[in-house]
Formats: structure tokens, C-alpha cells, sequence
């Protein structure tokens, strides 16, 4: 299934995660998707944007800014699919459940933070 999103979508999830960056907050998927009016189905959407985002920032040698969106659980982490997608670009190895996963985590978000993106990135 192939999704897409528009360039002002692309802009709008880009200018989300940026503006949590500067206020070093995390944001829920559906945070965003609240805020993003996504096409349907929403958070399959958003998913493959996030891994798109991902995959940018790891060619670039980028913290991943996609580490910023978690689950409104308990564990605070982002979803099992996240973890899959960062071990496929050779950022992360493990179980997406663990103290691993968690101490990667933790340190991915302090590296967004304290990092300044390029002004654009392309959709």
C-alpha cells in the first residue's frame, strides 16, 4: 500500500516536530495526528512519513527527529514499528520493549535536541 501526503502535510509534520524540538517536549502520534490533517488511513500515514523523516535523517547522519513521537502508554517509547525502522537503517539493536531500547531512546531524544537542522528538508 503506497500512502502519500501533501507538500503543506510534509511541511506541517516537519514544522511540528521542529517547534517540539525547540521546547525540548515529546509528542503523542495522536498529538500529531490531531494537529496534521492527514489522508485516510491517518496513522499508516503518518507512519510511513515518520520512517520517511527517518530514512532522511539517518543518509544525513542526523539525529532522528521521527524519535520525538511516542505512545500515550505507559512505556512513553514509540511504537514497536519505530524500533524496526531504525534497526533497518543501522541505528539501533534490539527489543523495542527493553531497558536497550529505552537508554537509546533517551539519548536519540537528547541528540534531537541539542541538534539544529538544516532550514529544509525535502518531501
Amino acid at each position: 500500500m503506497s500512502v502519500r501526503i501533501s507538500r503543506q502535510q510534509w511541511e506541517g509534520l516537519l514544522g511540528e516536530l521542529d517547534h517540539a524540538r525547540r521546547q525540548r517536549q515529546l509528542l503523542t502520534y495522536r498529538a500529531l495526528l490531531e494537529r496534521l490533517a492527514l489522508p485516510t488511513p491517518a496513522m499508516q500515514t503518518l507512519t510511513a512519513a515518520l520512517e520517511y523523516l527517518a530514512m532522511i535523517d539517518a543518509r544525513a547522519a542526523q539525529p532522528l527527529r521521527s524519535s520525538l513521537v511516542i505512545s500515550q502508554g505507559a512505556s512513553r517509547l514509540p511504537r514497536p514499528g519505530f524500533f524496526e525502522c531504525v534497526e533497518k537503517l543501522g541505528r539501533f539493536s534490539g527489543p523495542s520493549d527493553g531497558v536497550a531500547a529505552a537508554s537509546w531512546h533517551a539519548a536519540e531524544v537528547v541528540r534531537v535536541f541539542e541538534y539544529a537542522y538544516p532550514a529544509t528538508t525535502q518531501v
